[in-house]
Parts: structure tokens; sequence; C-alpha cells
């Protein structure tokens, strides 16, 4: 991918322009020029620049307002050149915008629209390159970009709502840490410092609580230290194969934050598998995208067990019931939904479902969580404050050396 500058004059006003233009060669920039009604006078290439479309990321929110509008346009007519162009004028993201104009670029030079999209990975994971792929052969792009918006837009709902969640107590709980540390560190050894003078022992909880703060003092910047060497080792292990399964296979094991992370893995495994299958996608192909995107690894292996067990002649219900990490209600349901036909309309309501027990559950835990976290910040600064004054409470029999 290069840039040209160009000099070009409007073919309705005869008004010359000068810019630059990114595609692939020179034909594909005049090419370009020419679908925007603009005579190309002269073009060179723009040696010292390239493209830098080919990588970044963009939220996932971009992500759904581009296949919105994408799909609204393509409904309405418009073409599909005009329509990369005018969401590439408006899309404020600087690598989204910049993404467009290379699928524009690609799509202008004759490249299939799936194929540009396969360009951006990191941007267009598989399920929606195969998505858009399926919509162009079946000549139903515009219903597709639709149903896929529709899919983006129920994961960042989904993902917004676990986020909203667990910030209260991710935050709540950072604090209490550190409310700590400063009494620990700060508070604590003036009262100690008060506390030695009298020459007495003192109640035990509020000579502990000093040994305590004597420690962190001394070790705090080894205890900061290790904290974060032991957090980084533990992400790194869970980025290894085998770090990754077992970190998959306990955390659904996990009292009520394990039932949340199996729900939110199964509402995936089926929302993208209804998706793929509404859409025409084969069915193997369908079960190698989705393996990869549910989000765990021990139900990625069943999947792709699975997907053997279909190509042997197996129906996706019993090859999948053969695994326990899926409930016998979604199996029974999928059974069903075989039965009648309509397996793409079982698997939305299977979906539907477990989102709204996701949601229900953490509106729940929100609730539970809360008082939760006050009792626990009340006993440590109130347990701290209790055994800083223990020895007022004593003052005469500390004092007297008794």
């Amino acid at each position: 991918m290069a840039t040209y500058n160009y000099l070009a004059r409007e073919a309705s006003t005869g008004k010359e322009q000068r810019g630059t233009v990114d595609a692939a060669s020179e034909q594909a920039a005049i090419a370009s020029l020419l679908n925007r009604n603009m005579m190309v006078v002269s073009i060179e290439e723009k040696s010292a620049k390239k493209s830098g479309a080919a990588g970044g990321t963009v939220p996932l929110q971009d992500l759904v307002v581009f296949t919105r509008q994408l799909a609204t346009m393509i409904d309405a007519g418009l073409a599909m050149v005009q329509s990369l162009q005018a969401l590439a004028e408006q899309t404020a993201n600087k690598v989204m915008r910049d993404i467009i104009k290379d699928i524009c670029t690609r799509v202008e030079g004759g490249d299939n629209f799936s194929e540009s999209l396969k360009k951006h990975p990191k941007v267009f994971p598989k399920l929606y390159t195969a998505m858009v792929d399926a919509g162009e052969k079946g000549g139903l792009l515009a219903e597709i970009l639709d149903r896929l918006a529709t899919y983006l837009e129920n994961t960042a709902r989904l993902r917004k709502k676990v986020k909203s969640a667990m910030m209260y107590p991710t935050v709540v709980t950072f604090v209490a840490i550190a409310i700590t540390i400063f009494l620990l560190v700060k508070v604590v050894p003036v009262f100690g410092d008060v506390f030695s003078g009298f020459g007495a022992d003192l109640p035990a909880p509020t000579q502990y609580l000093i040994n305590l703060s004597a420690f962190v003092q001394q070790y705090i910047l080894f205890l900061l230290v290790i904290a974060g060497a032991g957090g980084y080792a533990w992400m790194a292990y869970i980025k290894t194969k085998k770090g990754r399964y077992f970190w998959d296979k306990n955390r659904i094991r996990l009292p009520i934050f394990g039932m949340i992370a199996h729900k939110i893995c199964l509402a995936r495994f089926t929302r993208t598998l209804a998706s793929l299958v509404r859409s025409g996608v084969p069915i193997l192909e369908v079960l190698n995208i989705v393996a990869t995107t549910c989000g765990n690894v021990v139900m990625e292996e069943a999947i792709k067990s699975a997907a053997s067990d279909i190509e042997r002649g197996d129906s996706i219900s019993a090859a999948l019931a053969k695994h326990p990490i899926f409930p016998s209600m979604i199996i029974r349901m999928m059974t069903a939904g075989e039965q009648t036909g309509k397996i793409d309309a079982m698997l939305e309501k299977i979906a539907d479902f477990l989102d709204e027990e996701i949601e229900t559950t953490l509106d729940g835990l929100t609730s539970l969580i809360e008082p939760l976290l006050i009792v626990f910040l009340g006993v440590v600064v109130g347990g701290i404050v209790i055994c800083m004054f223990l020895p007022i409470f004593k003052l005469g029999t500390i004092v007297s050396g008794k």
C-alpha cells in the first residue's frame, strides 16, 4: 500500500484539487479518483510515506457503529465504495478511519470486501470475516451486516455490564488496601512511640499491630516487589498453554464468579453459533470459528472434538452432549431445535436466556458485595483503631507499671 499525491479536476465544476490517496497501485489510485467524479491531471507516489492503516486496534463500540451504518447504507442501495468513503469521512477514530480508507482502496482495486477485511485481523475477527464472506456469496450482505451489528451490540452490552459490576468491588478493595498500608506505615508508629514511653506491657492486640507495623515499615518495598513479581509470574503462566488450560478449567469451578464465567462462555458460544449457522457458513467452518472465540480452552477442545464427531455423522447436540462442560438444558434445547429445523432460532433463545441470567446474577452480586465490602472496611479500619485505643482504656494500669 502506497500514498499518492494527485492533482485532479472535478468533473462537474472543473475546479482543481490537490490531495493524497492511498492505493495498492497507481492504477488503483486513478480508479479511486474517477469513482469520485474527478479527472486526474497528474499523480505521483509519495515515496517518503506509506499507509499506516495496516495495524492497530479499535474499541468494540466503534466497530459496532461502523457495521450498523454500513448495513444501513448497503440496504439503502449505496455502492460499497461510496459507503466506505462516507464512513471514512465521518469516523472520529483515526485508526478506524485509516483502516476504512485502506479497505475502500482495496475494494476499488478489485478485492472482495471480505478479503479486504482479512487484512486487518486485529479489528475484524474470523467470525466477522466469515459472516461477511457468506453474505457476499449469498447476496445478503446488508442482512448479514445487520445481524453482525446486533451480535456485536449484545457482546458490548454484556461486556459493559460485567465491567461495571466488577468496578465497584475492585476500587473499594484497592482503597481498603491503601488505607490499611497508610495506617500501618504512618499512623500506628506514632502511637507506638507514645506507648513505648510508658515502659509497661501493652495489650496483646496492640503489641501485635505495632510489631506488624514495624515489619511493614521495614520490608514494604520488598513486599511490593514480591507482590508485583507474583502478579507478573501468574499473568505469564496463564498465557502459556498449560497455564491457560489450568486457569480455564478451574475458574469455572469458583463459587459465584465461576458460574458467571461459565455462562458468559456458553452465551458467547451459542450466540456465535446461531449467527454463523443463520448466515449459511459451512458447519465445520462454523465450529472452528466458534472454538476460537468461545473464550475458554476447555470448551474449545470440547468443540473441536465435537466437530470430529459431526464430521463422522453425529448431530450437533449429540456430539456436544459427550462433553460435561455443556449443560444438559442447552443440549436438550439444541436437540429440539434440530428436530424442528430451527436450531439457529433456538440457539439465539438460549443466548438471550443466558444473558438474562448473567445480568440477574450480576445485579444480585452487586447488591450483595456492597454491604460485604462495607463490613470488610469496618472490620479492617475499626480493628486497627480499637487496637490503638486499647492501651488508652487501661491508661491508669499502664502508667503505674502494674
